[in-house]
């Protein structure tokens, strides 16, 4: 059974800022403990991600996943998992409302574990992903 949660945060930066953050894969382990690795398996017409493989570790499931993303949009990233272990799905993403010289960052994720797990440690691994659902990194970069 599918498991959803969204997280809204407002970043000092400009939607184009925070998107060159999230568009930079490979430092995405720099910003969210959960990532052990991350690498670009394939670029769109924009040079943005198109297909990523990435390691993830939380709450003992360390699936790697690879995921399709939506390149070209300048107010959304999402992804789509492609493969993984231990999750038979995982969709996600990242919604930018500017507001001012501000932006409003809204991170969506729906999951669908493969293996049977207790409630309370589901609650644990979603909680692990909305805690840094933000790229962090923009605060040195933006």
């Amino acid at each position: 059974m599918a498991t959803s949660d969204s997280r809204e945060v407002t970043i000092e930066a400009t939607p184009e800022e925070i998107l060159d953050v999230i568009a930079d894969v490979e430092s995405t382990p720099t910003w969210s403990p959960q990532y052990q690795s991350a690498e670009i398996l394939e670029k769109g017409k924009d040079g943005r991600p198109k297909r990523v493989k990435m390691r993830v570790k939380t709450a003992g499931i360390s699936p790697t996943s690879r995921s399709s993303t939506t390149p070209g949009q300048t107010d959304n990233v999402s992804w789509t998992l492609v493969s993984a272990g231990q999750l038979k799905a995982q969709d996600a993403s990242y919604t930018l409302t500017p507001d001012g010289d501000k932006t409003k960052v809204k991170f969506d994720i729906t999951i669908d574990l493969s293996v049977p797990m207790p409630g309370f440690i589901l609650k644990r691994v979603m909680k692990g992903a909305m805690e840094t659902p933000r790229p962090t990194g923009c605060a040195s970069r933006c």
